[in-house]
């Protein structure tokens, strides 16, 4: 027999879940992106905006990386960071820890870029808080930053090639 608390743990944990797929689903929605590009005032092709954003959080930061952090294939990510490059957001510069990896950082330009996102971020999201009282919304900001941060300490599941099948334990 299941204890009560184990029940509601499980219980709990999907909701969770369920709370956090909502989440990503609406963040991952393109029309969110243009309302935040709009709102920022930022003129920039909505596939650039995420590795844009990934190289601000995470820069120096190589290809291969910035793609698995965003799901898409190194090839991909490799010409949209060049067409980043070209319009004067990110700049490659070796990478310290290994030369032969070039990495993206952004430059002053992107960071004026990303101020206005930070501040649309801002504004947009000021009118939902505004019934939150302050310490639930401090919690809701600790708990999050914790619970990004556990997950983040999770090891790496290894790579799925193409082509094989997972064998089943016996």
């Amino acid at each position: 027999m299941r204890s009560p608390r184990r029940k509601r743990d499980r219980d709990n944990v999907l909701k969770l879940h369920q709370a956090m797929v909502d989440l990503f689903a609406l963040m991952n929605r393109p029309q969110r992106d243009r309302a935040l590009l709009e709102e920022a005032g930022v003129s920039l092709d909505r596939a650039l905006f995420p590795l844009l954003s990934g190289v601000a959080a995470y820069g120096p930061i190589g290809v291969v990386a910035l793609a698995d952090g965003v799901g898409r294939d190194h090839t991909t990510v490799s010409r949209q960071v060049a067409k980043l490059e070209r319009l004067g957001l990110i700049a490659r510069k070796p990478s310290r820890a290994d030369r032969r990896i070039n990495e993206a950082v952004i430059t002053r330009k992107a960071r004026s870029v990303t101020r206005a996102l930070d501040a649309a971020r801002v504004r947009i999201a000021a009118p939902i808080l505004a019934t939150w009282s302050e310490p639930d919304f401090a919690a809701l900001v600790r708990l999050m930053r914790r619970l990004a941060d556990d997950l983040m300490k999770l090891p790496d599941p290894p790579p799925n090639h193409a082509g094989q099948k997972r064998r089943a334990k016996r």
